[in-house]
């Protein structure tokens, strides 16, 4: 089996996988015959025939995730585990005006974990918000690709903006200077979530092979 990759303890609501089969069963019944012996934890919502050579994890465009932060003054106890806590009040709007410094190609470096094995820190961000909801906050990314640790990285920093510990303006110096101790701390995975998988239309989805 192929899949894409993210880190460890972080939840998915749209993570793809892909697998070699000479079955003759129906491709549309996969995720109820799967689902019926994985643990709850796991979902299979949708399966479908793609080419041969289609890769889960290499074949990516982009991916989208989403860092959920609880700023109220007590959190939650239900959602403990699904969302990162902080009672101090958060200065939203700051946090949204330097989330923008992100928007565009850089080199990440300050913004990926040590022991990372990819040998380029340059990604595109194509998209980047924050937004609150009465007491969280939602941090939002879309890029081409994401270092080890960079989006929780970036939600710390984020974090630390909030909390006017650094300027919105200062997050441009931080990705020019490529000093991950100038960046912010590595928020908890358990509130990052990958959203979605995005790949290119064609070839991928021809139904040509069972591959699934």
């Amino acid at each position: 089996m192929l899949l894409g990759r993210t880190d460890a303890g972080v939840h998915s609501l749209g993570q793809i996988a892909n697998f070699k089969t000479n079955s003759n069963f129906p491709v549309e019944k996969y995720p109820i015959a799967l689902n019926a012996n994985l643990k709850k934890s796991i979902r299979i919502q949708k399966a479908e025939e793609v080419e041969e050579n289609f890769h889960a994890r290499y074949h990516c465009k982009q991916k989208t995730y989403r860092y959920i932060i609880n700023n109220s003054e007590y959190g939650s106890s239900i959602y403990r585990n699904l969302e990162y806590f902080i009672a101090t009040p958060l200065n939203v709007k700051a946090m949204q005006k330097a989330i923008t410094y992100f928007i565009g190609e850089h080199d990440f470096q300050a913004f990926k974990a040590s022991g990372t094995s990819s040998k380029s820190s340059i990604r595109t961000i194509y998209a980047a918000k924050v937004k609150k909801q009465g007491d969280r906050i939602f941090i939002e990314l879309t890029g081409n690709g994401f270092l080890y640790n960079m989006v929780r990285i970036i939600a710390g920093t984020l974090v630390e903006v909030g909390l006017e510990k650094i300027q919105p303006e200062e997050v441009e110096k931080i990705l020019q200077q490529k000093d991950r101790t100038k960046a912010g701390k590595t928020l908890p995975p358990y509130a990052l979530y990958l959203v979605k998988v995005e790949y290119e239309k064609e070839p991928y989805h021809k139904k040509e092979g069972k591959v699934i």
